[in-house]
């Protein structure tokens, strides 16, 4: 009987894992021993050096591909082949390069053999390999510290995250590059999920940069698979989860009103309403669909601080939802995060709108507002708020988040779907909450 393509494939997937087993078995202890910390027996292919001649290699992937991992992998190596390697450890910080490429579960202390792993000197920020290799710590906040060192290799992480205020991310990078002086091969390493920031669409368009790349499910063997199901169900087809999932760099829509940089930059930890340093108020905004059978019905809660910020909490749009369900959704987004207010656009269905709120729960406290203006119009005076770093993402709200991408200065929509039902759930919050009339001062006649 002839198999088809798929049965072959598991079929030889099927016979190679009896051999590597069976092979494993002829070993001694010690051999499965060396072996398992072998790290080309246990990376992917992604995770490798590309071939050839290279000065800097951007590896540029989604998160869980083991970036980190392949970078410390990447250095050990090396330090123990080169007692002379003077090497850069570039973080957005000080604090998450030892964390994160120093200390942490994939860091350099973690993947090293026990006779070579290095001493760490935190006060000095420096790793000493038995063999005399070192590696230094520097922050890409603070630029003028890489100007004088001089470095054989480097390893970069998160590029993407580096400070940009005052260009601080260029001068990091060229004074790196300037420090690149020892040996006779000096070498960077880039790791970093991709964001359409300058640097790294410099480095992307520069022909001496080996750019390689991957997906998070590359990696699938040493994730969860609940992870893995988790975060296809909330980014899977979303422009988001293809940045931060498959790892694809999105280039910002020219005339967008907002961009995925400037999302990135107001992110947030997810938090709860308690963990909010006190919150003024709290509101969530309604954006009803027309039909049961067409557009979503966007629901954003969003919260002011004493600060005068704005804070979105949650996107708890429902799609394809009946007058029951999407008001029922409300009433529950109301209650959970205990909102004081119910923003709800009524030019479609008018007072009906407030009278399903209200079927719900009768208590819910609703604000009927009618657009006089387009949704490309309306939003952008919220977009100001975000441009001035008024506005902060707890979390990440990628179906929210692709529709505001895709709202263009000059009153048109290209981003998912039809129409941006949650963009406009949360410009009407934003707009309740901080673009209220305000009382202009008076100037009276003293004669």
């Amino acid at each position: 009987m002839v198999k088809s393509p798929l049965e072959r494939r598991v079929t030889i997937g099927r016979t190679e894992a009896h051999k590597e087993q069976a092979f494993l078995k002829r070993l001694s202890k010690r051999q499965r021993l060396a072996a398992a910390r072998n790290w080309r027996t246990q990376a992917h292919d992604g995770q490798m050096a590309p071939d050839g001649d290279w000065s800097t290699w951007l590896l540029m992937a989604g998160r869980g591909f083991g970036k980190t991992r392949a970078g410390a992998e990447w250095i050990s190596a090396l330090a123990q082949k080169n007692p002379a390697a003077r090497i850069a450890l570039v973080a957005a910080s000080l604090a998450e390069a030892r964390a994160i490429m120093v200390e942490g579960d994939s860091g350099l202390l973690a993947v090293a053999p026990p006779r070579w792993r290095p001493v760490f000197e935190p006060s000095r920020r420096l790793l000493r390999w038995p063999n005399g290799a070192q590696a230094g710590l520097f922050s890409a906040a603070e630029p003028e510290s890489l100007r004088g060192p001089q470095h054989s290799h480097a390893w970069c992480d998160e590029l993407a995250k580096w400070e940009r205020a005052g260009d601080r991310a260029n001068k990091a990078w060229d004074n790196l590059q300037m420090g690149m002086r020892l040996g006779g091969d000096p070498q960077i390493l880039v790791t970093t999920t991709p964001r359409a920031v300058p640097l790294v669409r410099r480095l992307v368009a520069d022909p001496s940069v080996s750019v390689t790349g991957g997906r998070t499910c590359d990696n699938a063997d040493n994730l969860s698979p609940n992870f893995l199901a988790a975060m296809h169900r909330q980014f899977g087809g979303t422009t988001l989860g293809r940045q931060e999932l498959d790892g694809e760099l999105i280039m910002e829509a020219d005339g967008a009103l907002w961009s995925r940089t400037m999302l990135e930059d107001c992110r947030l930890k997810p938090c709860s309403a308690s963990e909010l340093s006190a919150p003024s108020r709290i509101v969530v905004g309604v954006d009803p669909p027309a039909s049961a059978h067409g557009d979503a019905c966007g629901i954003v809660v969003v919260a002011l601080t004493d600060d005068g910020g704005g804070v979105v909490l949650a996107d708890c749009s429902v799609e394809k939802a009946s007058p029951e369900r999407w008001a029922r959704a409300v009433a529950g987004a109301a209650e959970a995060w205990n909102a004081d207010r119910v923003v709800a656009e009524a030019n479609q269905g008018g007072a009906m709108v407030g009278s399903v709120l209200r079927a719900a729960d009768i208590a819910l406290p609703v604000k009927l507002v009618h657009a006089s203006r387009g949704k490309v119009a309306r939003a952008e005076p919220v977009a100001a708020l975000y441009e001035t770093g008024r506005v902060r993402h707890a979390g990440l709200f990628a179906k929210l988040e692709d529709e505001m991408c895709g709202l263009m200065a000059g009153g048109t929509y290209d981003g998912p779907g039809r129409s941006p039902d949650r963009a406009d759930a949360l410009v009407w919050a934003l707009s309740e909450l901080m673009l209220g009339k305000e009382k202009l001062p008076k100037i009276t006649s003293s004669l």
